[in-house]
């Protein structure tokens, strides 16, 4: 079994029966739902960040531990390293596009970003694959392109070949967390759209929306009508019952 709960902005805590992962904390949600989970749980505990910026990486998270006071394994991008000074004695991992990691529980796969940093691929003990894309999109702007390092065209070519590549190594993917950003307009599914049409994938999970949920949710209603089979959650579908979680 395997539980996603949103926390808040690209940030989500995925459970299983043996592990809990956490991706791009920021901050916890308004409940507390994250540190509360940290402290109950005595499975243990993978953290990643994708890269430095401070809505997907916090130095809170070099400190945490479970509920039996281990500490965290922590696998984070390599310009948080460089960014942000962090010593990699405290980690498990540092993340490299086309550098795997592997332990007794996890497989990792980074892959590059079209922004900075890296997304990552992760497959479970029972060969779940989940994907975390953290910043890779397609970050269409044709009307002020000025945001981009890039043009929109280099930008478009650097994404379809990212994700030809996790097609390629990944196959398919059980749960995707991806960007839906409502300030690329008209074009916030145009990377997602790409996405599916290129990677097999059960599960959406929007993320990076900047609490424009409503605008979002409307967005994906096309690209729900084309992937019949596929579960596009809303923000809503997301207040998992924990309690149905083994707690040990």
């Amino acid at each position: 079994m395997v539980s996603v709960r949103y926390i808040y902005h690209s940030c989500f805590m995925v459970e299983t029966e043996s592990l809990l992962l956490v991706f791009d904390y920021w901050r916890d949600d308004a409940s507390g739902t994250l540190h509360r989970r940290l402290s109950e749980t005595h499975k243990p505990v993978y953290v990643f960040a994708s890269h430095f910026h401070e809505d997907h990486y916090q130095p809170e998270i070099l400190t945490w531990k479970n509920g039996l006071g281990e500490p965290v394994s922590l696998l984070l991008s390599y310009d948080i390293v460089k960014r942000r000074g962090v010593d990699k004695s405290l980690l498990k991992a540092v993340l490299r596009p086309g550098v795997a990691f592997q332990d007794e529980y996890l497989k990792v796969m980074p892959f590059r970003s079209t922004d900075i940093g890296v997304a990552v691929a992760v497959w479970l003990p029972d060969g779940t694959v989940v994907f975390h894309a953290g910043d890779l999109n397609n970050w269409y702007f044709p009307d002020d392109p000025s945001h981009l390092k890039v043009s929109v065209k280099e930008m478009e070519g650097l994404f379809l070949s990212v994700i030809r590549e996790v097609r390629k190594k990944c196959g398919r993917v059980d749960y995707l967390m991806f960007p839906v950003d409502s300030r690329l307009g008209a074009e916030m599914c145009r990377g997602l759209s790409q996405w599916l049409k290129q990677v097999p994938t059960g599960h959406v999970y929007p993320m990076h929306c900047w609490e424009a949920e409503s605008e979002v949710a409307e967005a994906l209603v096309p690209l729900q009508d084309l992937y019949p089979g596929l579960e596009m959650h809303k923000r809503e579908d997301l207040a998992i019952n924990l309690k149905e979680m083994d707690r040990d």
